[in-house]
């Protein structure tokens, strides 16, 4: 008799919705911040999201046409997310070139290498963006002034967690309104907090993700800033408390790495305790990069260490059989 059982690999969803309707709300998910940094960096930010786009897709069709000779996947709408997920992790200044670079290795070697959508161990667009970041640094951190000028001209086109970071400013200078209106350098997702956050409910009334991994890792990130700024003297300067946790959650890639991409299906833990501990470890590593590392920004770094985590998080991790007291 054959066998009958096959397992197949995560994500392991079981709805009504398919990969397509799924990947379609990411997009729309993501459109309120695409709108805002299109506002602040001006059409910049369309050609680069537009050549991110073409480029993943074209990428994984040719691959699955020609290498993999499979049946063709970009139709699930998931290579045009990787290609939003990527534009938004880099600057509107960003040559095309690069673009198409950081294209072809988040499909090609971060995705289609492991088999397609649901086999890859590590989220493509961040690994895209990290192979950049190695690869071409100074292109990867130069970054337009706001198209507006506004408050953060002051920055002198670092962003603000670069700013914090080297002491230039102290957190207590950024305003929070700053902050989530996004007038600010910086790459295409990091300006603009308060339309990510939109997207989050809208995900979340989708039911498209749950809120146990995107407020794990802020709150983390909030709660290990606060502890530093109690050992940095906040007893003496008491706005430092509440200034330094909530600069770390608005600025940079917090909201956008823990809403979009630490959600990952198949590169995030299966239960929900699982992850609570995948989303400490990204708050904690996110903290320790940030404060005392080379970079000023450390969630993408956090998320992929964490990636590779996942199999040992499932393996001790798991839900009770049926049955079973």
């Amino acid at each position: 008799m054959a066998n009958k059982l096959i397992v197949a690999p995560a994500p392991h969803v079981q709805t009504s919705q398919s990969t397509a309707h799924i990947m379609r709300d990411v997009v729309i998910a993501l459109l309120p911040a695409l709108v805002v940094s299109t506002i602040v960096f001006g059409v910049d930010v369309l050609r680069v999201t537009a050549i991110s786009v073409a480029a993943c897709v074209v990428f994984e069709f040719l691959i699955q046409k020609y290498v993999v000779r499979g049946p063709l996947t970009i139709s699930n709408w998931s290579a045009v997310v990787t290609g939003v997920l990527l534009a938004f992790n880099l600057p509107a200044s960003i040559p095309w070139w690069i673009v198409l670079i950081g294209a072809f290795v988040a499909i090609a070697i971060a995705k289609m290498t492991f088999g397609g959508l649901g086999k890859n161990p590590f989220n493509p667009a961040l690994v895209g963006r990290v192979f950049l970041l190695v690869a071409y640094p100074v292109q990867m951190t130069t970054w337009p002034m706001p198209v507006s000028g506004g408050a953060f001209d002051a920055l002198s086109g670092a962003t603000p967690l670069a700013a914090v970071k080297h002491g230039a400013v102290g957190p207590d200078v950024l305003g929070v309104q700053d902050l989530l209106l996004g007038n600010m350098p910086g790459s295409l997702g990091e300006v603009a907090a308060l339309a990510l956050l939109v997207g989050f409910v809208y995900l979340l009334w989708r039911r498209v993700i749950t809120w146990h991994i995107p407020v794990t890792i802020l709150v983390t990130m909030a709660l290990f800033a606060f502890f530093v700024a109690l050992g940095k003297g906040g007893m003496q300067t008491p706005a430092l408390l509440w200034q330094l946790p909530l600069f770390h959650v608005l600025a940079g890639g917090a909201i956008l790495g823990s809403v979009f991409m630490a959600t990952d299906y198949s590169t995030s833990p299966m239960t929900v305790r699982g992850g609570v501990i995948f989303g400490i470890g990204i708050g904690v590593i996110t903290m320790l990069i940030r404060l005392w590392g080379a970079y000023p920004e450390g969630m993408s770094f956090a998320i992929l260490l964490m990636n590779a985590c996942v199999p040992l998080i499932n393996k001790y991790v798991k839900p009770k059989r049926f049955g079973v007291k």
